[in-house]
């Protein structure tokens, strides 16, 4: 029997009568999640956005778009490019370049990532590689190896540069 399959077993033959056949069991919808699975997903609907998991063991090649939210627990080498969120979970090994809005990082990546908004770099994390972001946290106890170059909105002078006085330009 299989394990989604929550029938009780069949009754055993009495001698009363035939052996009554239950009713088949209802079809799961698309929504219900099941212990086992190693990847969800809601269609986008009209520009909506997905929630992906690409589960340990797994390994993928090749060019990586989406949108939502994205975790990878599993190898994957290329590219991965989103305004969105991508997770490096802690049993990945990215060989990537990523451009993403925010990337968190539990996992290993070795390659260049630049993210819109934020990264994350976790104490279970291992990057190799330039980060570009406008705002990084690096947990104590991970590993980073590379170069940071922090944005700035232009409204905001940067940390440890003096703000222009009106009609003089900042040395940069």
């Amino acid at each position: 029997m299989a394990l989604w399959n929550k029938q009780d077993p069949l009754p055993a033959k009495s001698e009363a009568g035939p052996i009554p056949v239950p009713a088949a069991a209802p079809v799961p919808k698309h929504e219900e999640s099941y212990p086992m699975a190693m990847m969800t997903r809601e269609e986008p609907a009209l520009g909506g956005s997905s929630d992906l998991l690409l589960g340990a063991g797994a390994e993928f090649e090749g060019k990586l778009t989406f949108k939502g939210t994205v975790r990878i627990d599993a190898k994957f080498t290329g590219t991965i490019v989103t305004n969105d969120v991508l997770v490096v979970g802690e049993h990945a090994r990215i060989d990537a370049e990523i451009t993403c809005g925010t990337v968190v990082v539990q996992g290993e990546v070795n390659g260049n990532i630049k993210a819109k908004n934020a990264v994350e770099v976790h104490r279970t994390a291992k990057v190799r590689g330039s980060i570009e972001t406008r705002q990084l946290m690096v947990e104590k106890g991970s590993l980073f190896q590379g170069q940071v170059k922090m944005a700035t909105d232009e409204k905001t002078p940067a940390v440890g540069k003096p703000a222009a006085a009106p009609g003089t330009a900042a040395l940069q």
